[in-house]
């Protein structure tokens, strides 16, 4: 879910591709905070479009003055919606001129692609850097650690690619769980986790349970076996695949409603006997579009960030 993303959020209508086969062009496009390719039972989670905060952008016209007028009065909506203060004149003046330039940049990227809307957030008055450094927490995967999966015992099999659809979308499905806010806290890779953990747990028995990503926060902290030091750390990052590893271990992921997410790490208040899903094994797949594809459309939903680190994991056996 590898990190970088801008202040403003896409909120796509359509799915797009990774590369050339019609269903990965559909998610290229999915606001996805993961680094690696998520399957559990062959899933991982399909973010749903952004519902709030979205203020649809109606800066309207081509001329940067037209822009530079209506940015400070969409500037001091956004003040106002989303409670905003600044220190003193000169930090808010700064975060106009952030604000500006992700309007600028957001107008931009309509225009390249007319079918998503793009618009402000809650996040508009922070730059890239700030917005990565604030919220995505997700860490690197070690070479070493992905070297150990390729070719074991995890990867799996290379799935037929003929006849695929042309689109897909386990939204319609009911394989997706609600649009989730992880706050100021770098804790992407669980969200990530527990979102695949939602869909597998739907296609397995057929009830969608939104499951704890506080449970993860709190309790998590498995380490890369090859790196003893790479560690999921709550706010502070992690990974997916050791997430997976550690869910094995602990016997499964409670309910949001019996874990509820705080956006901050606190002491481990897992609890067995609450335990609502379950993974006992998981998976590698191919860094390959076509056995993507087919692996959504067979398996369940996936969860991408930046096909350039893609890195595909599949819980193979959930409860």
């Amino acid at each position: 879910m590898n990190r970088s993303r801008h202040p403003h959020i896409s909120k796509p209508q359509r799915k797009k591709t990774i590369s050339n086969h019609p269903i990965m062009a559909r998610l290229r496009r999915l606001p996805i905070v993961v680094a690696a390719v998520l399957l559990l039972s062959g899933v991982a989670a399909l973010s749903s479009p952004v519902e709030d905060p979205l203020i649809e952008q109606v800066v309207g016209g081509d001329e940067k003055n037209e822009l530079e007028l209506n940015a400070e009065a969409h500037f001091a909506s956004f003040v106002q919606r989303f409670n905003k203060s600044y220190r003193d004149a000169d930090e808010h003046a700064h975060r106009l001129s952030v604000f500006t330039a992700n309007l600028r940049r957001a107008r931009r990227h309509q225009r390249l692609d007319p079918s998503a809307v793009h618009g402000v957030t809650k996040f508009s008055d922070l730059t890239p850097d700030e917005f990565r450094d604030r919220f995505l927490g997700l860490r690197k995967y070690r070479r070493s650690f992905l070297k150990g999966l390729s070719g074991s015992a995890h990867d799996a099999p290379a799935l037929p690619t003929d006849g695929l659809p042309t689109e897909f979308d386990w939204r319609e499905h009911g394989a997706v769980g609600p649009v989730k806010d992880q706050g100021s806290c770098g804790s992407c890779w669980s969200f990530s986790t527990s979102g695949a953990l939602e869909g597998a747990h739907y296609l397995a028995t057929g009830k969608l349970e939104v499951l704890s990503e506080q449970q993860m926060v709190d309790c998590d902290h498995e380490c890369d076996p090859s790196e003893p030091r790479a560690c999921d750390a709550g706010c502070n990052g992690g990974l997916m695949t050791t997430a997976f590893s550690y869910l094995a271990k602990a016997g499964g992921l409670e309910t949001e409603k019996d874990y509820p997410y705080t956006g901050r790490g606190g002491a481990c208040k897992f609890d067995k006997s609450k335990i609502a899903a379950q993974v006992k094994n998981f998976s590698t797949v191919a860094v390959d579009e076509d056995q993507i594809a087919a692996n959504l459309v067979k398996h369940g939903p996936l969860a991408s960030k930046d096909p350039k680190h893609l890195h595909t994991t599949i819980p193979s056996s959930v409860v």
